[in-house]
């Protein structure tokens, strides 16, 4: 069986992500506290794979989560796009009039501020982690308060669903990465084809270094989904940019990569994969 490590307690959105990608499959969820702990799981456990968030449609993206796999050994070998919807849930029996108290994390919280406003008896409070919330209130029975999550953590620790898509925007998506060590990706990629690729580079402080780079890609038919920009610490005015690409014809994308390579500096691909379709 397959283990995947997470992000959050069971039952958060990246175990919903990861169950959603592999399907009828089983796997064993193996829950971090921060991402940090999960890179670092990751590297000593070689077997383990991982399952990250890198951008949501709303909150953009997550930059941290962009270095810490740059700066890893871990490769991408898949995606998964997820809808988040939020759910709020309390112990059975409660009712939301009875209710002062909900607990979400932060971003969670300003995802449902339209939901919040219309109920201003509820005190928000951040807590770490969505179902970490929902898990609080089932293990310390903590009467007048409810937790933002996802219908998965609600049904795990046994709250009743009180309101459903109490999300503001219904069109809240998060975007995550499958990923594996690179030494052992092989085992894990299986038939499908890569229609997809993630780079990093960073480029010469010289006008137009940018523009030849994507002229090319534009030359060899290469679809740039992606570009994400990051200030190089130390290196005053010079960016590190994370692109993703898609691609109809594998080898004409090598071509391409041959071709920009000798433009860039640091140049890593993160991960060849199969684009998500839903």
């Amino acid at each position: 069986m397959k283990q995947v490590t997470i992000q959050g307690e069971p039952g958060c959105f990246h175990e919903e992500a990861a169950r959603r990608y592999f399907g009828d499959e089983p796997i064993e969820i193996v829950p971090c506290r921060t991402f940090e702990a999960q890179f670092e799981r990751m590297r000593h456990e070689g077997s383990l794979l991982g399952i990250v968030a890198i951008e949501n449609t709303i909150a953009g993206s997550l930059l941290q989560n962009h270095e810490l796999l740059r700066r890893s050994e871990s490769q991408i070998i898949g995606e998964c796009k997820l809808r988040i919807s939020h759910v709020l849930a309390a112990l059975p029996g409660q009712q939301l009039d009875e209710l002062s108290e909900v607990n979400s994390h932060p971003i969670a919280l300003m995802q449902c501020g339209e939901f919040l406003k219309a109920h201003p008896q509820l005190k928000a409070v951040e807590r770490d982690d969505t179902a970490g919330s929902a898990a609080e209130i089932a293990e310390r029975r903590l009467t007048g308060h409810a937790a933002i999550c996802g219908r998965l953590a609600a049904e795990r620790y046994g709250l009743e669903i009180l309101e459903e898509g109490i999300e503001t925007n219904k069109r809240n998506f998060t975007r995550f990465l499958l990923l594996a060590d690179r030494y052992h990706a092989n085992r894990h990629t299986g038939s499908a084809r890569a229609d997809k690729a993630s780079l990093v580079f960073s480029l010469p402080h010289t006008q137009g270094s940018l523009s030849k780079v994507l002229t090319i890609l534009s030359f060899y038919d290469i679809n740039l989904t992606k570009i994400q920009s990051m200030p190089i610490i130390g290196c005053e005015w010079e960016y590190r940019f994370y692109v993703d690409v898609s691609f109809a014809d594998y080898t004409r994308y090598r071509q391409s990569i041959d071709a920009i390579t000798p433009l860039t500096k640091d140049f890593k691909i993160l991960g060849e994969y199969a684009a998500f379709n839903e």
